[in-house]
């Protein structure tokens, strides 16, 4: 399976051009030679065997009108009982990054709402797997498997790579097992595919299809490089358009699953906004790269480091940052009391600042005496943890309990990520400014909610 928005989860040149091509740069892409002719297949033989097919079964609720609830109504269309629950199977790709633990990542995606999920290796053993954690937010799920001699493939420096290098994608699209495709990096840091979700993603035009998910993007060492993901599409199939989780990225998130079985993300509390031709002057910029602080949260991490409104943070641990969608990436894997170091320019002036990072349970506040419509969630300060970020002003909605007030309200209920940005027309910047508008009040509220690419009002009483 795969993402969508017409998202669903080539190398077209000739094979002479390519070996053409690898011959003028043998430093850098020689690739092994197999009766004297240029050939992928030794690099692909070493690593095909760490690739395995993931398969899954789950059950959902299906979605029916409230009408067919009607006992009157069912009865005089005489309509037969409706099961609620419905079978629901899913086929994609994994890799195994560790042989000796058992260790396999694929997409978040491809083994969501499952009650089972069976690894078939690439020698057709199959086994049970158990999910050891999922991160939705960069669509990245680790599973273990018991099983003896496996082979499990290293990962590449992501941030090495560069457009126009040669990769090699491997998975099981539409159910064919461990197909091979070929092409280069198209480009790297693409994102906007998914408002919610981090993205950093590298695009490369080796043919990608629904099943490739989970799979391996490697590079011509035979390293993992990136885990294919999605692709671009109108109609479901490949146009040579693909993405792949770049590898640091993977990482990062595979470390704190193994630790923690989640991802534990830390915050800086600023709110920043991207840099305009307009802003570049103004500021004393070289150019219109960097995430302008439009404020920050008081007593936030980003405070404590003396970082400023107005401040231009122009890179992170000496990475550059060329917009605020960047800094939220960066910023978004890293750990509660991490180090970062952030070049920032003040006036015209270059400068580096020390912070560390803070926890985001520090930013959540639960109201005693809240509407009561409200009850059931807390609220926090709109900071990175958020797509959001930087976009709009308003308040988080951090947790909301199963059930609750909040959960209900208004028919539609809040969610987690929710971003209230106006209580009764009146629009709000922070936690304090929320609290005063809803809290010791039993009339009417009007919420203005941002959730994702959309926004909604919710009424309550």
């Amino acid at each position: 399976m795969t993402t969508t928005r017409n998202l669903r989860t080539g190398f077209p040149a000739a094979f002479v051009a390519l070996a053409l091509v690898l011959a003028s740069f043998p430093a850098r892409a020689a690739l092994p030679v197999s009766d004297d002719m240029p050939s992928l297949a030794p690099i692909i033989e070493n690593t095909e065997p760490a690739v395995v097919n993931i398969s899954t079964r789950g059950y959902i609720e299906a979605r029916e009108n409230p009408l067919f609830n009607d006992p009157f109504f069912r009865r005089f269309f005489e309509m037969p009982e409706q099961p609620r629950r419905r079978d629901a199977t899913s086929l994609g790709s994994g890799v195994i990054i560790d042989a000796k633990e058992g260790y396999i990542i694929t997409n978040n995606h491809v083994i969501a709402n499952a009650d089972e999920v069976t690894v078939t290796l690439f020698n057709k053993n199959e086994y049970p797997a158990e999910v050891v954690g999922t991160d939705v937010l960069t669509d990245v799920a680790l599973l273990k498997i018991q099983a003896k001699n496996l082979k499990d493939v290293e990962f590449a420096d992501s941030e090495k790579a560069r457009v126009g290098d040669f990769v090699i994608a491997i998975g099981n699209p539409f159910g064919l097992a461990h197909t091979v495709t070929s092409g280069i990096v198209s480009a790297k840091g693409r994102g906007g595919m998914k408002a919610e979700n981090f993205e950093d993603f590298i695009q490369t035009d080796a043919s990608i299809n629904p099943g490739n998910s989970g799979g391996a993007l490697i590079d011509l060492k035979g390293r993992l490089l990136g885990v294919n993901t999605a692709i671009l599409s109108r109609g479901g199939g490949n146009i040579g358009i693909g993405f792949a989780i770049p590898s640091n990225m993977v990482k990062l998130v595979v470390d704190q699953l193994i630790e923690f079985g989640e991802v534990k993300r830390g915050v800086l509390g600023v709110h920043v906004q991207s840099v305009t031709d307009e802003l570049v002057s103004a500021f004393g910029l070289e150019g219109d790269e960097g995430a302008l602080v439009a404020s920050v949260v008081p007593d936030s991490a980003a405070a404590k480091a003396g970082v400023r409104e107005g401040d231009v943070i122009v890179a992170v641990n000496e990475r550059p940052i060329r917009e605020f969608s960047e800094l939220r990436n960066r910023i978004g894997l890293m750990r509660v009391g991490q180090e970062v170091s952030l070049e920032i320019v003040r006036d015209g002036e270059r400068r580096v600042l020390k912070a560390k990072i803070g926890d985001p349970k520090d930013t959540i506040a639960e109201p005693s005496n809240l509407h009561p419509a409200l009850r059931g969630a807390t609220f926090a300060e709109l900071d990175e943890r958020s797509p959001l970020f930087g976009e709009v002003k308003g308040v988080l909605v951090a947790e909301v309990t199963r059930g609750s007030a909040a959960a209900r309200a208004g028919g539609i209920g809040l969610r987690p990520g929710d971003v209230i940005t106006s209580v009764n027309r009146q629009e709000i910047a922070s936690l304090e400014e929320f609290e005063k508008l809803a809290t010791g009040t039993e009339g009417l509220l009007l919420l203005n909610i941002r959730r994702g690419n959309s926004a909604l009002f919710i009424a309550v009483r």
